[in-house]
């Protein structure tokens, strides 16, 4: 079905733009990101299609491993925070639904 194809592209296949919302207000880890991308947007993605975009954001420079000291006897985390080239792309990606919004108003 149409609908559900746009569902799909415009959530779980461009999930970069979610996650660099998030990470705009706060470093986070893998599992954190997609805890909030099913609260926050309902955005229901695998875990593993959360990790291979986080990797190739990382490989595009959108965003970047941030240190995090975990508590004692918590696990170590791997942290994510936006880059300033990630800032940028948000801004571009934003703007272009925006435009493309008015366009279909």
């Amino acid at each position: 079905m149409a609908f559900n194809r746009l569902v799909k592209k415009l959530t779980v296949e461009n999930l970069w733009i979610y996650i660099l919302r998030m990470l705009a207000e706060k470093p986070m880890y893998a599992y954190e990101m997609r805890k909030a991308l099913i609260e926050r947007f309902d955005v229901h993605a695998a875990m593993i299609t959360v990790y291979i975009i986080l990797y190739k954001m990382v490989g595009e420079g959108l965003i970047k491993e941030v240190e995090r000291v975990s508590p004692i006897g918590k696990p170590s985390r791997k942290y994510y925070g936006v880059t300033s080239k990630g800032e940028e792309a948000l801004i571009l990606g934003r703007r272009f639904l925006e435009e493309t919004f008015k366009k279909l108003s």
